[in-house]
């Protein structure tokens, strides 16, 4: 168990947190949201116990250990990829290695025999001899194989660490798991295992995720953060929403109720109060018109961007033919003579661990490179917005976001272009801001405002719920649903795939997987597929035997 007491946070005259009390028991995974700058992470961290609030207390159950996924991809370079993950469980760790060092010592006295075996009991009580074995699982389900085990940690490519870190927040078991955007940079199949794992995880887990469909699948309770307060709620994030919604309608329904009864005493009060034979009953109206109290209804802090797609053109029936494409980068052919066609109604998910074959894929379809190989043909009636997964060139420039933005408009008028960073949350003075001081998210939201404001039919989007906070998720997921143009995208979130593509495309060694599907029914094909594979493995082992 952990919780907070009377906790408040003041950053400056600003309070973050304000007196918040919140338990958080055993056998429950709680969801920690709120609007972006809420302050989810800092929570995380006067959990950890990374940051002093300026009042109250953090209360854990003594004995209990907790574990925090930390960021820092650099911190572990110099050590093995399995001792980074048993760190996660420091005490043990660092038995075995004063074990090491006292069984490598030349002059091993009879003192370090006592010691030796006093470490040798508390290593086996913390299930230690299993240490390595239970590491390796970890690494393996989250995809890092066994070949880079014994590797340093700086050998790994990011992605590779990230996953490496996560296994070592969740190795040997704490009793508090706190887990700061732990989807972030993973492929589809390490946030399935990932999900499996804290759905049968049997202590408490606290996790900050701006991925829905995450927090529907793994979360028990919900933790809303607003007006530096923090609400709990049973259920997952669908249940929190419905429900918010619902308690809001209400309260409004009930308020309309008593806005209609003051407005009857009002007018009775008024056309009575001044006649002798009536003035009794305007005098006890009166009585009853202050009685009625309207219930403070406190809209949510949260903002959402409105984001509306609008084609100046409507696309025709042709609309893509890619021929044979081929294309090498850095010796390594990432596409092999890919051919497919796109129509009119498409709206393509692709999907699958060959995230550069995708880019490669979407940077020549939108002209910013040749292929070695084979032809793009786009339909006369079409025009391409592109979205690209790393932005950095675009911003490499001194403009202001309202020039930059003007660069891409139809209409070349200040007010009209505002219009479309008002939709994109850039209020008042904010058009001015240099567009390479940008935030990631911000960044983000100048490339949302740039493919509207441009009225393209066909739009390319290279991974971009990247650096969005849920709620600009949330407008970006319905806007490409009612996009009435062809849309071929890429992203990590399972909601937004789900309920965007009517196609799921994969670029796999062994070809194109193209499947006229939704990505549900995709992905429980893909998973009885693999187990007939296992099987059919299984049998061809028994038949050599």
């Amino acid at each position: 168990m952990i919780q907070a007491s009377n906790v408040t946070l003041r950053l400056g005259k600003r309070a973050l947190f304000e007196d918040v009390n919140i338990k958080f028991t055993e056998g429950n995974c709680y969801g920690l949201i709120g609007a972006n700058g809420a302050g989810k992470s800092t929570f995380l961290r006067i959990l950890s116990g990374e940051l002093e609030p300026t009042n109250g207390d953090i209360i854990i159950t003594p004995g209990q250990r907790l574990s925090f996924l930390k960021q820092d991809h650099f911190k572990y370079d110099q050590f093995v990829v399995l001792d980074t993950v048993i760190m996660g469980n420091q005490r043990l760790y660092d038995i075995m290695k004063e074990k090491e060092a006292i069984y490598a010592k030349e002059d091993f006295t009879e003192e370090d025999g006592i010691h030796a075996s006093e470490l040798e009991g508390e290593f086996a009580t913390m299930n230690g001899w299993e240490a390595e074995s239970d590491a390796a699982m970890l690494l393996n389900g989250l995809g890092i194989d066994t070949s880079l085990h014994y590797m340093e940690m700086h050998e790994l490519s990011g992605s590779q660490k990230i996953k490496v870190l996560l296994a070592q927040a969740l190795f040997g078991n704490p009793d508090i798991l706190l887990l700061d955007e732990p989807t972030n940079h993973l492929d589809l199949d390490a946030i399935r295992w990932l999900e499996e794992f804290l759905i049968n995880f049997e202590n408490t887990v606290i996790v900050v995720s701006h991925d829905r469909y995450f927090l529907n699948k793994v979360c028990t309770h919900i933790a809303d953060i607003d007006y530096a307060k923090i609400q709990l709620y049973s259920g997952n994030y669908d249940f929190w929403y419905e429900s918010s919604q619902l308690m809001i309608k209400q309260m409004k329904e009930a308020n309309k109720k008593k806005e209609d009864k003051i407005k009857e005493l009002q007018e009775f009060i008024q056309r009575f109060s001044a006649n002798a034979s009536k003035s009794k009953q305007a005098t006890s109206r009166k009585k009853a018109l202050e009685k009625i109290q309207l219930d403070d209804i406190k809209p949510s802090s949260r903002k959402y961007p409105y984001i509306d797609f609008r084609p100046f053109r409507e696309i025709g029936n042709e609309v893509l033919t890619v021929s044979n494409l081929s294309k090498t980068i850095d010796g390594v052919k990432v596409l092999d003579n890919l051919s497919f066609i796109i129509g009119h109604d498409d709206k393509v998910a692709f999907v699958g661990n060959n995230g550069l074959a995708t880019t490669t894929l979407f940077k020549i379809l939108a002209g910013e490179m040749e292929p070695d190989e084979g032809e793009v043909k786009w339909g006369i009636t079409t025009s391409q917005a592109y979205f690209p997964k790393d932005n950095t060139k675009d911003f490499d420039c001194d403009d202001i976001i309202v020039d930059w933005l003007m660069e891409f408009s139809p209409e070349k008028d200040v007010t009209y272009v505002r219009g479309f960073l008002g939709r994109m949350l850039f209020a008042g003075e904010d058009g001015v801001k240099k567009v390479n001081v940008l935030s990631g998210g911000e960044k983000v939201r100048v490339m949302l405002s740039k493919m509207m404001i441009m009225g393209s039919n066909v739009l390319i989007m290279d991974e971009p719920t990247n650096h969005l906070d849920m709620e600009s998720i949330t407008a970006l997921n319905n806007g490409l649903i009612k996009f009435p143009g062809v849309v071929l995208f890429t992203s990590q979130d399972h909601q937004f795939i789900q309920t965007i593509a009517n196609r799921i495309m994969e670029i796999t060694p062994g070809g194109l997987i193209d499947k006229i599907t939704t990505y549900d029914e995709y992905l429980e094909n893909d998973e009885l597929a693999r187990k007939r594979q296992i099987l059919s493995n299984q049998d061809d082992n028994e038949t050599d035997l």
